[in-house]
């Protein structure tokens, strides 16, 4: 089983909810912009399991 959990640009997920997890991700970003819309970050972190799975 898998559980996604996506934190805001600012505080991020919370520390306690991240030691719980087996792993942990971050999509690095360069340039201006410093966050992706939620919807884009999912898309972005599906397309990557969905890749890896075949």
């Amino acid at each position: 089983k898998i559980a996604l959990v996506f934190g805001n640009e600012v505080s991020g997920v919370n520390e306690d909810v991240m030691r719980l997890a087996d792993a942990c991700i971050e999509i690095p970003q360069w340039g201006s912009k410093h966050s992706l819309n939620i919807s884009v970050s999912l898309g972005v972190v599906l397309w990557e399991l969905v890749r890896n799975k075949k």
